[in-house]
């Protein structure tokens, strides 16, 4: 048996979680939102709306963008997002130490299931 949980920052509404780090993360990789979207099976538009949700949301701006043409276009992590991505990667760490632990305390290291019924082995 394992802990599951998600984790988001809130600021009027959900504002940052799993979805935007790692949009944001493959951003960071590849230089293109686009790109990043495609290689999480997420449509360009969302990818966008999310963008700009966060954005709304965080009061700053997150991808510094160049326009396309014949150089093409690409977008790069702003000072603050990366700022940002860090904060939370260290954050997400700490979240998962602290409930190890708790389980650790509460459930012990190891369970059986017993006729559906979870007993300390």
């Amino acid at each position: 048996m394992k802990v599951s949980y998600r984790v988001w920052l809130d600021q009027r509404g959900k504002a940052f979680g799993e979805g935007p780090y790692r949009l944001l993360k493959r951003v960071g990789k590849t230089a293109s939102l686009n790109q990043a979207a495609s290689d999480m099976g997420m449509a360009y538009s969302k990818a966008w709306r999310m963008i700009r949700t966060l954005e709304e949301r965080l009061g700053f701006a997150l991808l510094e963008r160049k326009v396309g043409g014949r150089a093409g276009g690409g977008s790069k992590l702003t000072p603050e997002a990366e700022n940002l991505l860090r904060q939370y990667e260290c954050f997400r760490k700490d979240v998962k130490t602290a409930l190890g632990k708790i389980y650790l305390r509460h459930f012990g290291k190891t369970f059986t299931s017993t006729n559906g019924r979870l007993s300390k082995t």
